[in-house]
């Protein structure tokens, strides 16, 4: 018998895990700030955002039509969901982010080691080269820490410099150094960037395409050009009673916009939203053409989505402390190795289901820590969701706050802040009526500037005695949502258990 000599078992062993590793899909997860899924095509036909190259991953992949952040207790509604997307755990059950976050930010951990099981240690683990931009803060930062490479910097000015195309700069500088080093190993790529939240200023180009200015001047509106894109169909001049919050940032002081929801301002804002999401499906754009002249394309999956939605005059809203489905949802496609090329499915998915997604795509084992499911059977097309029932919540202002739950076509929305002087209710069949369209959407004047044509029956049901018996069943399963992810507030006419 002979033995095989030492330097020779060490090199084989070597080319082993080389093509072991090389196997092994890479990860490109690219999100947004701020982004509601209706600024894009494949959720609003009629949109004006110029994006094809996010518009691809929807023809040559997945577009996901019920893909849900789980909500907030903090007006910086992104903290929670990107710790949420980091850690796989529920809202109510988040981990300690850092020494800026208050201790009502923190949910219950029975002493897991939830930091030591997120996304970028469990890829590190794994054997994948990690990296990542993003903006700074408002985010799980001892995560964001354990990428191999990180470049953080909140840019959200105009320029190349200043705006989205120095995160798309930074993959594309990392990418040339992999390449240099011949790095074979598999990777996994957060590519964030700090748009298009507010300030949204855009390249001159993109805001002149749009037909908007980077508005400064609080005392004056901006100049009307036609350009600008349409108000929503679903916008109010005012929301019919108070969200919750008072003297809350994105409500009252948002640059360009302060507490103005008319036409001129709200059709600006818009305009440089866009502006801002054009240049992002630019910079994605670049790091895809990159990837494919390395031949790096074909073994990677794609990821696009974001923190959140946002409303920018939706039901006379500006931000994202809301439930409506323009805020609450999240825009989701998906492309890579054994994904139906235009496929779509409902998914009823969270962005807290990331991480125990990407490991079971990368065949890594899922971390107990996580209360995220995978949706890799919806992915490879075994499965159309991987849910039936849907919650949400917002309480960074007055608690206990709103609630949300969806099944199906049905959802229901209730309010109950400002210390019980606002409490309501709002039920919805999102099939007959997507917009949410309430009674204030059916005002002639609304309608005139809007140009919306919401039909009679488009409209809260909340009231309507012939749904009285769906109320009733959605009113249960909300109560049942909140015991099942503890969340630690009932509403005022909920059983106090």
């Amino acid at each position: 018998m002979k033995f095989v000599k030492p330097a020779v078992f060490l090199f084989f062993m070597a080319l082993v895990s080389t093509i072991s590793a090389a196997k092994k899909p890479n990860i490109l997860f690219i999100i947004a700030d701020d982004q509601s899924p209706f600024d894009f095509k494949a959720y609003d036909p009629s949109s004006p955002l110029d994006a094809p190259v996010i518009g691809s991953l929807a023809v040559d992949g997945m577009t996901f039509d019920a893909a849900y952040h789980m909500g907030s207790m903090s007006g910086a509604v992104c903290s929670p969901s990107r710790t949420m997307i980091m850690s796989g755990r529920t809202l109510w059950h988040l981990p300690p982010r850092g020494k800026k976050h208050l201790k009502r930010e923190q949910g219950i951990t029975n002493g897991r080691d939830i930091l030591n099981n997120t996304l970028p240690a469990v890829f590190n683990r794994a054997g994948y080269d990690t990296m990542r931009t993003c903006k700074k803060g408002n985010s799980y930062s001892l995560a964001n820490a354990q990428f191999k490479v990180v470049h953080d910097a909140t840019k959200r000015g105009g320029t190349a410099e200043s705006g989205s195309a120095w995160h798309g700069q930074q993959v594309i500088n990392y990418l040339n150094e992999r390449e240099k080093k011949d790095d074979r190993n598999p990777f996994f790529i957060y590519f964030g960037f700090s748009h298009p939240h507010d300030v949204r200023d855009g390249t001159p180009e993109l805001l002149e395409k749009y037909g908007a200015v980077n508005h400064r001047e609080r005392k004056s509106l901006p100049p009307a050009n036609p350009k600008a894109p349409k108000l929503p169909l679903n916008w109010l001049p005012k929301h019919p009673f108070h969200h919750g919050h008072p003297g809350l940032r994105d409500e009252v002081s948002v640059g360009g916009v302060w507490e103005r929801r008319d036409k001129v301002t709200i059709r600006n804002e818009i305009g440089r939203q866009l502006a801002c999401s054009e240049n992002i499906d630019q910079q994605v754009g670049r790091v895809l053409k990159k990837l494919k002249a390395m031949g790096e394309l074909d073994n990677t999956y794609i990821i696009y989505t974001a923190d959140h939605g946002m409303a920018i005059g939706r039901h006379g809203l500006q931000g994202k402390q809301n439930l409506y489905e323009h805020t609450w949802r999240v825009p989701l496609f998906v492309k890579g190795p054994g994904i139906k090329a235009g496929s779509r499915v409902t998914g009823n998915v969270y962005l807290l289901d990331t991480l125990s997604t990407l490991c079971d795509l990368a065949g890594i084992a899922i971390p107990a820590t996580s209360q995220g499911r995978s949706f890799k059977p919806v992915l490879m097309g075994k499965q159309d969701t991987i849910r039936d029932v849907l919650y949400g919540a917002y309480c960074g202002g007055t608690k206990p706050g709103m609630r949300s739950v969806r099944k199906g076509d049905w959802k229901l929305i209730k309010y109950d802040v400002m210390d019980g002087k606002v409490r309501q209710t709002q039920l919805f069949n999102l099939r007959e009526n997507p917009h949410e369209y309430i009674v204030e959407n059916h005002d002639s004047k609304v309608k005139a500037q809007s140009e919306a044509k919401p039909r009679p029956g488009q409209l809260n049901l909340a009231d309507d005695p012939r749904h009285a018996g769906k109320l009733k069943e959605m009113e249960i399963l909300l109560h049942s949502e909140m015991k099942r992810l503890g969340d630690p507030h009932r509403l005022w006419d909920q059983p106090k258990d």
